[in-house]
């Protein structure tokens, strides 16, 4: 990537590309790594894998240009943070028995990580809607702001409908598509509900 990026004798394209430019190529990467996955496309998946790890070097590479940090620091970072998010195995804390508890542990750690800033805080906005509606909701669920079971979260959809109805009859534009936001996101919290991935449902 260095010799690809030199100013005199590298790629033209990959010379003037910068962070913006480059982070569509990284989602898109992600999600092809995912569809090899998904399709069980095994023979695929080491150069979609190889592929989004390329991003990874890119912006490392980028990022070394403009003294912010090294593709070194990227595998410290990770590595470091492995080893802190797992006491259990390279500490002195008690074995985790299931993976159920190991998954609060792990989130509680995260908590930690953020000191003061809030619950839902952290949360990228880059995410696909629905995804980050989930995140979103899994995060307050977890400080007791949740729905007690399913009928309840039917109820609240057949509010949003009518809701939506209503608006469609006398607000604005813009007004109706926050009643349809809300609507889709109590979907989203009834396919929490349900066990249900709501971006592979759609």
């Amino acid at each position: 990537m260095k010799a690809l990026r030199d100013p005199k004798t590298g790629c033209p394209w990959d010379i003037q590309q910068d962070f913006a430019s480059i982070a569509p190529y990284t989602i898109e990467e992600a999600y092809e790594v995912s569809d090899a996955i998904t399709r069980q496309a095994w023979g695929e998946l080491a150069s979609e894998l190889g592929d989004l790890l390329l991003q990874t070097v890119y912006h490392s590479q980028m990022a070394a240009e403009a003294g912010l940090f090294k593709f070194s620091d990227v595998v410290a970072s990770i590595s470091n943070k492995m080893v802190e998010r797992h006491p259990h195995v390279f500490g002195n804390q008690r074995k985790t028995n299931t993976a159920e508890q190991q998954t609060k542990e792990w989130e509680s750690q995260k908590a930690r990580e953020r000191g003061s800033a809030g619950t839902l805080d952290g949360v990228a906005l880059g995410l696909p809607a629905l995804l980050r509606a989930v995140k979103l909701q899994k995060r307050a669920a977890r400080v007791g702001f949740d729905w007690v079971d399913t009928v309840d979260v039917l109820a609240k959809i057949n509010e949003e409908i009518a809701e939506l109805v209503e608006a469609r009859e006398r607000l604005t534009h813009n007004e109706v598509a926050e009643e349809f936001g809300d609507l889709l996101f109590v979907m989203a919290n009834l396919a929490r509900h349900m066990d249900v991935d709501p971006e592979a449902a759609l």
